[in-house]
């Protein structure tokens, strides 16, 4: 597991705590692997999901720290989506 992994899985399990996702997000970061979010938690893994979002390492980051607004990252390209965007507007929300 990349550096790049262990880092936001750890960061996502913080932001997460008491988020009821109510499904499966996968987060797949260009050339580093996928990071998957359920209700049990956060972990390592590639896994089938109801809504997975796609970015490079520095968009992925950026959401992360909180400078990079998830639903900006999206209008502007920077962040993809398929599958439930419900479920990603409240992972959107949860990460701001």
């Amino acid at each position: 597991m990349s550096d790049v992994i262990s880092e936001a899985v750890k960061v996502l399990t913080e932001k997460m705590s008491g988020v009821d996702i109510g499904g499966t997000v996968k987060f797949e970061i260009e050339g580093e692997g996928a990071i998957m979010v359920d209700d049990e938690g956060v972990r390592a893994g590639d896994d089938e999901a109801d809504v997975t979002l796609s970015a490079d390492p520095e968009t992925f980051q950026g959401m992360m720290e909180g400078e990079t607004n998830p639903t900006s990252a999206f209008m502007t390209g920077k962040l993809k989506i398929d599958g439930d965007m419900g479920m990603a507007m409240k992972l959107a929300s949860a990460l701001a």
